[in-house]
């Protein structure tokens, strides 16, 4: 399993970003797909997630509005749609296969004020 995550930098608050994660090693299209960010000083926190089908997507309430989460599974992707960022996003950001243990090396995301 092989997750690499991209998309990060630095962004003024109120800014976007589109995060992407090119997933490879398993079959991409059977598993939902979860975003994670960890704070510096803080834990691995849950962002979004996206169901196999597509069909059903959750945010945290952090997000909820701001974040939308995606997925290609013609080319093994889940994207994350950051919108209206503030500070308090600022982060590295993880995808992760809910079911399995592997993770990404991450990007990271700076919101400057």
């Amino acid at each position: 399993v092989q997750l690499v995550e991209s998309g990060g930098g630095l962004v003024q608050a109120g800014g976007s970003l589109t995060l992407s994660c090119s997933a490879s090693g398993f079959y991409f299209k059977n598993y939902a797909m979860k975003w994670y960010r960890q704070a510096p000083g803080k834990d691995r926190e849950w962002v979004a997630s996206i169901a196999r089908d597509s069909q059903i997507t959750s945010y945290s309430d952090s997000v909820k509005d701001r974040f939308t989460i995606s997925r290609d599974d013609s080319m093994s992707i889940v994207y994350l749609k950051m919108n209206n960022l503030n500070t308090e996003d600022t982060a590295v950001y993880f995808c992760k296969v809910p079911s399995l243990a592997d993770w990404g090396q991450g990007t990271q995301v700076t919101v400057s004020s």
